[in-house]
């Protein structure tokens, strides 16, 4: 005859395994019904039709896009497009920069040396990343030229009594883009419930210079202080227009530097063409040593720090 004292805890560790065991069945159950769920709703999103772009282009690579997407480097790489206001996506550009990169890759292996294939891939991922910013920077201008005609409307909208958000919203409607586009997400910020600082503030961000930076900051500080802006923004709109023509003239009178800084690395290319073409195949032997790789790298390595040094030089902020 068995011990009581000794079935109580053996009842206890069975009832134990057993409950265990339920539970861990459970939640099996519930996490596979979950991602079964997550799945299903994934697949239904894609394969549901994209919404229409405003240019009415069919998407491209919408895989490789949604899988960018999901990456910290693709989330970036979008909001770097976004801020272009270039009609791709990630994966488009990411698919066409991986292109020119092992284009560029074949023609410097077979027109030089197979020593440059890798130099021309990597130029190529450089002149993508460059290609952005100068998107970037070339938008950015085209808002600073359009801020005159911005502050003048939203001037005209105050005085005739309408609100900042309506005025904002007017301005959307009539200018062109990129102020009209912009102007309208900052218009849909406003809709959903976002105040005027974190709105403007945001377009500040998207498309920094201090152009924008004193329109915003006196438009928000008029908001708050609940005042009238509209002689504000007359005078800030003559300001502007003198700072349109400033930046333009010194513009003009950089574009020597400018073109010499792109000229410059461009010799170093032409004279390698050159020598190759006086004698034949003395890329291939300059580059299959260690000693003319060396020199090589070091010459490419002085032509880029020579673009950046009259880049620099040339830079002038207004």
């Amino acid at each position: 005859m068995a011990d009581p004292g000794l079935a109580d805890p053996a009842l206890l560790a069975v009832g134990t395994t057993v409950l265990c065991g339920v539970l861990a069945v459970a939640g099996v159950r519930t996490y596979a019904t979950g991602r079964a769920r997550h799945q299903a709703l994934v697949e239904r999103l894609d394969d549901a039709p994209p919404p229409p772009p405003p240019s009415g282009r069919r998407r491209r690579f919408r895989r490789l896009d949604r899988r960018l997407r999901a990456t910290r480097p693709g989330r970036r790489l979008e909001r770097r497009i976004a801020s272009t206001g270039l009609d791709v996506t990630p994966g488009e550009f990411a698919v066409c920069t991986a292109g020119a990169a092992a284009g560029l890759w074949l023609v410097a292996a077979a027109a030089l040396a197979p020593f440059f294939g890798p130099l021309a891939a990597a130029v190529a991922l450089w002149s993508a990343a460059a290609f952005l910013s100068w998107q970037r920077r070339k938008r950015i201008e085209r808002f600073i030229g359009q801020l005159p005609e911005l502050s003048r409307i939203l001037a005209n909208a105050t005085q005739a009594g309408l609100a900042l958000r309506t005025a904002l919203s007017m301005a959307a409607e009539e200018m062109e883009a990129p102020a009209g586009e912009e102007l309208g997400k900052v218009a849909d910020r406003l809709a959903v419930g976002h105040s005027v600082e974190e709105a403007l503030g945001e377009l500040a961000e998207r498309l920094p210079s201090r152009e924008l930076v004193v329109l915003v900051t006196t438009l928000v500080l008029a908001n708050r202080a609940g005042g009238t802006v509209v002689t504000s923004l007359r005078n800030l709109t003559t300001t502007l227009e003198e700072r349109k023509e400033t930046r333009r003239e010194v513009r003009t009178q950089l574009s020597q530097v400018t073109v010499t800084a792109y000229v410059v690395p461009l010799m170093g290319i032409g004279t390698l063409l050159l020598m190759d073409r006086i004698v034949p195949g003395s890329i291939d032997r300059m580059t299959g040593e260690w000693l003319g790789r060396l020199a090589v790298i070091a010459a490419f390595a002085l032509y880029g720090l020579g673009f950046f040094l009259i880049r620099r030089l040339s830079k002038i902020d207004v």
